[in-house]
Parts: structure tokens; sequence; C-alpha cells
């Protein structure tokens, strides 16, 4: 897979994670996850989080990339 495909994928994945996040705060009128009870178990968080790292690290475990 070239550079650029996989990047594209990785960033695909983090604003749909990053969408899924917002709306489930907007819908219990929060502006962040920790006000949220379910804050340390939430699946959404997870995968939120995991798609950051992702994007972050290009898909290379333990590697970041911040250029």
């Amino acid at each position: 897979m070239n550079e650029t495909l996989s990047t594209d994928i990785f960033t695909q994945r983090l604003e749909e994670k990053s969408r899924i996040l917002q709306q489930c705060q907007q819908s219990k009128s929060f502006t962040s996850c920790s006000q949220c009870e379910s804050f340390l178990l939430c699946q959404t968080r997870q995968e939120y989080v995991k798609a950051v790292y992702e994007s972050m690290s290009k898909g290379q475990q333990g590697d970041f990339d911040f250029n």
C-alpha cells in the first residue's frame, strides 16, 4: 500500500471516529467526555483514542510522525 493511500485511510478513520464522538457528546449536552459517567469504559471513546494513535503513527506500532 502506498504511503499517501494509507495516510488517507488513517485520516478518514480519525475524522469518522471524531464525528461519532462529537455526536455522542452533543446528544448528552456535554462539551467533554470527562463529564460522562461512562468515561473510562466508553467504547466510542476507546475507538476514537485508537484512531488518534493510528493516525499519529500512520499504522506503525510505537512510531509517531509529528511532521
